[in-house]
């Protein structure tokens, strides 16, 4: 069981000033004096007789075990260590037994949890502006309270970019956002000059990303690829159909979302070629498809760099699911934070599409998604946690739980999986050094666990506390907050 002690004593110190809840129980194993400083650290002249090094900052993790997340030689637990945070970054990792932490400092005893780094939504759509201020501040913090401490956002617009300050500046609690633009649609993108021009205005305005969506004519596409590549801005999300997957992936797309095309991808190139299907006629492709393919697609993938974001749960809901809005709200109690108007808007879109769809399609469609991503991730295809939130019935970091099992189920292992939500993230966007692992210097996203999420991923909902941008939230925290947005919402 988790306890939170200020070694001094003082509830009105850096414990009080973060709004904690101050135990004073602690017992010290070893009470001393400072006998000397080098270069920063103290020496403490402990009754035992040894002196050992003090460590200061704002808050420690002590006796705790470390999943590093650092390397790709497999999972690596460091057990018994103190893990000090200061000025919202990671200051120091030493086993619990070598240091002793300074008196002011915000004590997290945390023996026998499991300290990981934070999670990476990499296709969220953030709120906008049609979202009163306080429903955008519930479904930010809904990331947050699941382990969520970084968002991709797939659908963006000018308001997020105060709201990425807020919360960068700890004035809002939320996830740290980057933000991809305005999708880049055949309805919205018409010209390869109109392509072109919005490429140009989505860098200078700041956006991490030039969100590419279904409909652009194959003229409109390579123009804003090359205007990407000209300007040095990523592009990246759905395939339109008149593009397909092998002319995305060559042109430097930097993420496929949603295996977007990958299925369409199958078709022999002798086959009758008839209209682009889109969702609605994915049967008639079926008849056709040759999965033999599947590895040639693996292969493509891997040279051209590109990565996957499958958000695989959400598209079995709300595109080729065969269970009905009343099963899904009662299979995901999650719901009960969302905004009520919205969740309507999810159940008559899933009845809806029911009722138009052929259940034993949905189920080979289903079926064959799964066989393409095991093919990815056993052919080395680089992959990212997604979930496409909030989205129909995939609320804000609860989805998260829900993609990393179903990835379990198809065969990775809970390190392959979580792997994928944390460094490989840095490495998407080359910060390797700043985030992604819990690392001396990294920014203090971090996720505090009851049990080890390398035996069973279902442990990564077992919480003791949220960490995002340097401030500390326990569970008992996050749960009187996701029970006060309930009772918002009425439920």
């Amino acid at each position: 069981m988790l306890s939170i002690v200020n070694r001094n004593g003082d509830p009105g110190g850096r414990a009080g000033e973060r709004g904690h809840n101050v135990s004073m129980t602690r017992p010290r194993w070893c009470h001393g004096r400072v006998v000397g400083v080098a270069l920063g650290v103290c020496l403490v002249a402990t009754a035992c007789g040894d002196s050992l090094p003090v460590v200061d900052g704002d808050v420690a993790f002590v006796g705790v075990n470390v999943l590093p997340m650092r390397g790709p030689s497999g999972p690596v637990v460091l057990e018994n260590q103190t893990v000090v945070v200061a000025n919202r970054r990671i200051a120091s990792i030493n086993p619990a037994d070598t240091v002793e932490v300074a008196d002011d400092v915000v004590v997290i005893e945390a023996e026998g949890s499991y300290l990981m780094p934070g999670l990476a939504e990499m296709h969220g759509h953030l709120p906008g502006r049609p979202l009163l201020p306080l429903d955008r501040k519930n479904l930010l913090f809904l990331y947050v309270a699941n382990g969520v401490t970084t968002v991709r956002g797939m659908q963006g617009n000018r308001s997020q970019f105060t709201t990425r300050d807020q919360i960068a500046r700890g004035e809002t609690i939320g996830p740290r956002l980057f933000i991809g633009s305005t999708s880049m649609s055949g309805a919205s993108v018409t010209t390869p000059e109109q392509g072109a021009q919005l490429v140009r205005e989505y860098h200078q305005s700041g956006y991490d990303l030039v969100k590419i969506h279904e409909g652009l004519t194959l003229d409109v596409f390579d123009a804003v690829a090359a205007t990407a590549h000209e300007v040095g801005i990523p592009f990246g999300g759905h395939v339109p159909d008149e593009v397909g997957l092998l002319r995305a992936l060559e042109a430097g797309q930097v993420s496929i979302d949603h295996l977007d095309n990958y299925v369409e991808a199958l078709v022999p190139d002798d086959a009758p070629q008839g209209d682009t299907p889109g969702v609605a006629g994915i049967g008639a492709v079926l008849e056709v498809v040759d999965e033999t393919r599947i590895s040639e697609l693996v292969q493509a993938t891997r040279a051209s760099g590109a990565w996957v974001v499958p958000t695989m749960v959400l598209w079995e809901t709300a595109v080729y699911g065969n269970q009905s809005a009343a099963q899904l709200r009662a299979e995901r109690p999650e719901v009960r934070y969302i905004p009520p108007e919205m969740v309507e808007q999810w159940e008559r879109a899933v009845d809806e599409r029911l009722a138009a769809s052929d259940q034993a399609t949905n189920r080979r469609v289903s079926d064959l998604r799964r066989s393409i991503l095991t093919a990815l991730h056993e052919g080395g295809a680089p992959l990212l946690l997604g979930t496409d939130s909030p989205q129909i019935f995939s609320v804000p970091g609860f989805a998260m739980h829900r993609e990393m099992a179903l990835w379990v189920e198809l065969g990775m292992s809970p390190y392959e999986v979580l792997e994928t939500g944390t460094r490989r993230v840095a490495e998407y966007f080359e910060a390797t050094d700043d985030f992604g692992s819990v690392a001396v210097g990294h920014r203090a996203d971090l996720l505090l666990l009851n049990a080890n999420p390398i035996e069973d991923i279902a442990n990564v909902s077992s919480r003791g506390g949220v960490m995002v941008n340097g401030r500390w939230l326990p569970e008992a925290q996050i749960q009187e907050r996701l029970a006060a947005i309930a009772t918002t919402y009425g439920n």
